[in-house]
């Protein structure tokens, strides 16, 4: 048995799904933040528990040989990047091995993944960033929170966001400092100003900034409007959104157009997208579009099919859907997504296809006993999978094909396994990597009917 507080020497050999590195001593597993497989570390036990042990890493002693400097300086602080100190195609071949090994661990079945598919440049591709606004010596500071913890890692400049975040994030700081705005502190729950929050439209070039604050009061907000006009080439949007509650969540029910238009627009592919200030839209397009290029290719539509797209969102899958299919159904529980998912139908010219706002669990058996029934299925849940009812649902609908749409492989490997009970099979999957520099992981699987 491990000791606390006790030196080890140890080889890491995998990467856990945070990003932390994993060793082994005497068969017993240790978490090591900062270690890379490869790494040959000397570590200090900080949490010893029955069946794994938490050690700080306090020196390398051989480094693995995929081990880089990192490009940016506070990769090591700041929660964003959790593996940008790792060689960008070891990044790829680890996330592929844990799809790989999560679907044989968990699913107790065995499907052909493919290499994942990367960016050829990894870096500044996210179109949204949430800034938290703090003060630190009298100055404010905005960043992104430390690595478990709320506290800000000051940040002016961050390696996978569009630049322009580099030019808000002064323009605020100056705007604080000028009118000694108030920043919120989570511990008084006193202070104005929350977040920022920036939306950036890649191929149109029109940005967003919104400004999260813990009251209705914005002073100088005329002031701020023309500071953010004169330097932010592309603005398009200034919103205020209110949040005066004690909570974790970054927005607030209330929003105020300060200047400008309520959305932005941005493309995926052809395809065109309104984008307000709390719509969800995926942070990466230039790899989204990869992503749903290979989910209709799987889809394998001919021009007869109706197809159901369950979690749908805005409705971006359903769209890329639509223009290959005979009729699509949309569902989706978030009412507000259900809203901008049929503007952006209307947007593309798309009559095809039609949404439905409620539980996919309710919504779903409604449509079957309708006698709705899906061709080719795809879905897209959150983190924690579908709902036991929902794979029953389509079971019963008998597709063809199911295409699974997958931000967590071990919700993947349990669908994937229970689908194959009820008479499914997954063909093959697809590693997609949406997050670069990051142990995040998305998949695109194909299911048949046996």
């Amino acid at each position: 048995m491990l000791e606390k507080n006790k030196m080890y020497q140890i080889e890491i050999l995998d990467l856990g799904h945070n990003g932390e590195g994993i060793g082994k001593i005497d068969g017993f597993t240790i978490f090591v933040e900062g270690g890379l497989p490869g790494d040959v570390v000397k570590v200090k036990t900080t949490i010893v528990k029955k069946s794994y042990a938490i050690g700080k890493l306090i020196k390398i002693i051989k480094p693995s040989g995929n081990r880089i400097d990192a490009v940016c300086p506070i990769a090591h602080e700041c929660g964003g990047c959790q593996i940008m100190n790792m060689d960008y195609k070891a990044q790829l071949d680890i996330k592929k091995k844990r799809v790989e090994e999560t679907i044989k661990r968990i699913g107790k079945i065995e499907v052909p993944v493919h290499d994942t598919l990367g960016m050829d440049k990894p870096f500044e591709y996210r179109n949204k960033a949430q800034f938290p606004v703090g003060m630190l010596d009298g100055k404010a500071i905005m960043g992104f929170y430390q690595k478990g913890s709320h506290q800000i890692v000051d940040t002016a400049y961050c390696h996978i966001q569009h630049p322009i975040n580099e030019t808000v994030v002064k323009l605020m700081k100056e705007y604080i400092h000028k009118y000694n705005i108030t920043v919120y502190d989570e511990k008084t729950r006193k202070g104005l100003i929350r977040h920022v929050v920036t939306k950036v439209g890649y191929q149109t070039g029109e940005v967003m900034v919104i400004i999260i604050t813990n009251g209705r009061n914005l002073p100088q907000q005329q002031e701020l409007v023309k500071l953010l006009m004169d330097n932010i080439k592309g603005l398009k949007s200034v919103v205020q959104n209110i949040n005066d509650k004690n909570t974790n969540i970054i927005f607030g029910q209330e929003t105020i157009t300060l200047h400008g238009e309520n959305t932005i627009e941005d493309y995926i592919g052809p395809l065109k997208f309104k984008i307000s200030a709390q719509s969800f839209f995926q942070v990466n397009p230039q790899q989204t579009k990869v992503l749903y290029e290979k989910a209709l290719e799987y889809a394998d539509l001919k021009g007869e099919e109706t197809v159901f797209d369950i979690y749908c969102g805005i409705g971006t899958i359903s769209l890329f859907l639509a223009e290959k299919a005979k009729k699509v159904y949309g569902v989706e529980v978030v009412e507000a997504a259900i809203e901008d998912a049929k503007t952006n139908a209307t947007l593309n010219n798309i009559t095809n296809a039609e949404f439905y706002v409620g539980e996919a669990e309710k919504i779903v058996p409604k449509l079957y006993e309708k006698g709705i029934k899906a061709d080719v299925v795809v879905v897209d849940p959150p983190r924690k999978g579908c709902e036991e009812t929902v794979l029953d649902t389509i079971a019963n609908m008998e597709p063809e094909r199911i295409v699974y749409v997958s931000c967590n492989p071990a919700t993947l490997a349990r669908d994937l396994a229970y689908l194959s009970e009820k008479g499914y099979k997954a063909v093959e999957v697809q590693p997609v990597d949406m997050f670069p520099h990051t142990a995040h992981v998305e998949c695109v699987a194909l299911i048949e009917r046996v």
